[in-house]
């Protein structure tokens, strides 16, 4: 599988890892539409159906953590029957560093 970012590749190895199911970028969101098109969307990059949440990972600058976070609380507002989560890089150095599926989970849902 072709993912966008090295950190997406490294997140799939340690769900597999614990036999934790994901499925990459499956759903794309509609946050805005005008003249009657979708303006703009947002596609999580994983969903894990045993914890029934979506991921978005970033390990990159503030800027565009910033914009992902607005995508996220938009998406939240817009869907609130769905879990939307941001791991930024300190919380994604800190998953890889847990060793079993229960802290992992955890790690995910917190």
């Amino acid at each position: 599988m072709k993912f966008a970012h090295p950190s997406e590749k490294l997140f799939s190895e340690h769900l597999d890892l614990f036999d934790i199911p994901w499925i990459y970028e499956p759903t794309s969101f509609p946050l805005k539409w005008g003249s009657g098109a979708i303006k703009k969307m947002f596609t999580p990059d994983f969903y894990l159906p045993s914890l029934n949440i979506y991921i978005e990972i970033t390990t990159m600058n503030q800027k565009l953590i910033t914009k992902k976070r607005n995508k996220i609380n938009l998406a939240k507002k817009l869907y609130p029957n769905n879990q939307f989560k941001l791991i930024n890089e300190k919380e994604f150095y800190n998953f890889l560093t847990k060793d079993k599926k229960n802290l992992i989970q955890e790690a995910i849902a917190s």
